[in-house]
């Protein structure tokens, strides 16, 4: 489906999965629960009841890594029936401490693309998580500069986009919004009659996932490479 990108004057861009590598330490840090706690069940189980504890405990913790940390000490405690041993639960907060600590590792083309596009569009980053976490990573990207707003959101559904541009005063006929999820970047954009381009990640969680036929007719491209972006502005 075509998609009339000539009207953009802001961009907005998501972080974790986007700009630089997020996901990836999430299925890393599921591994080594995984085998923390495989005295008690299987690995498969564990990863089942692990992302039911996540589903539980978001309306309450939010996203990002400490919530996560949270469910697993919730879940290690479930699984061994409150025997879980202190080295244990210690060993899992170090896992959290772990993810936190990681290097901020941008993906291909991201500084490129943003210092091409901040020359002609205003450029904002719209993410969501820990307020904590995200502003630690954005500032070890080096990428604070090419950004006229910074917002982390509780949650990226329709209302929380709406609000925010109608705080920046931005017509959504002229926002643009670049993500790699389709459940949060792509779909509540198009919603709101605002664009969007979709860049897939090579990993996504199971929760941002979208069936394919609620894709269906939808106006959005997708891409590759944020690189590609600039081409179809043109």
């Amino acid at each position: 489906m075509e998609v009339d990108y000539s009207n953009i004057k802001v961009i907005g861009f998501d972080a974790d999965d986007t700009l630089w590598v997020n996901e990836t330490y999430f299925r890393e840090a599921e591994l080594e629960f995984a085998k923390l706690l495989s005295p008690y069940e299987t690995a498969n189980k564990i990863d089942q009841e692990l992302f039911k504890m996540e589903m539980k405990n978001l309306p309450l913790y939010g996203y990002g890594i400490k919530g996560f940390v949270l469910s697993m000490v919730e879940m290690a405690l479930e699984l061994s029936n409150h025997t879980v041993s202190n080295a244990t639960i210690q060993a899992i907060l170090d896992i959290g401490k772990s993810m936190l600590n990681k290097p901020v590792e941008l993906l291909e083309g991201v500084e490129e693309a943003l210092k091409d596009l901040s020359k002609t569009y205003r450029l904002i980053l719209v993410t969501k998580g820990d307020l904590l976490d995200q502003e630690r990573k954005l500032e070890k990207s080096g990428l604070t500069s090419y950004f006229h707003h910074i917002e982390v959101l509780s949650d990226k559904q329709e209302a929380n986009y709406s609000s925010l541009l109608n705080h920046l005063d931005i017509k959504p006929s002229e926002f643009l919004m670049v993500g790699n999820s389709l459940k949060s970047d792509i779909l509540p954009l198009i919603n709101i009659k605002a664009k969007a381009i979709h860049v897939p990640f090579h990993t996504t969680w199971i929760h941002e996932q979208v069936s394919t036929e609620v894709m269906t007719d939808k106006a959005y491209k997708t891409i590759t490479n944020v690189l590609e972006i600039k081409n179809l502005l043109q």
